[in-house]
């Protein structure tokens, strides 16, 4: 089967035709599910740091205390230098 008939088009790219921030992240996810790590890794660096900045969001979702705030934030930022600097890697370093 196929999975690229599936997978949801980057209307970014469609319209200003180059990648967005977030291009190739689905891609990057299938093949972490196939077990390609590195290939995850090249198709989207900044997998991993999104993964686990989701994982911590619903963990601050579910926790009652919601104290936790600016450790969000701050996780928030990391993982956007992270996407940033993935970004940077995949167009001009892979």
């Amino acid at each position: 089967m196929n999975f690229e008939n599936y997978m949801v088009p980057c209307v970014f790219k469609m319209l200003f035709g180059f990648d967005c921030l977030g291009c190739g992240f689905q891609r990057a996810l299938f093949l972490l599910f196939h077990g390609d790590f590195l290939g995850a890794f090249k198709m989207y660096p900044a997998l991993y740091t999104t993964l686990l900045f989701f994982g911590f969001l619903i963990f601050y979702y579910f926790e009652k205390s919601k104290k936790h705030k600016k450790a969000v934030w701050n996780f928030a930022f990391i993982n956007l230098l992270f996407v940033i600097g993935g970004y940077y890697l995949k167009h001009f370093y892979f």
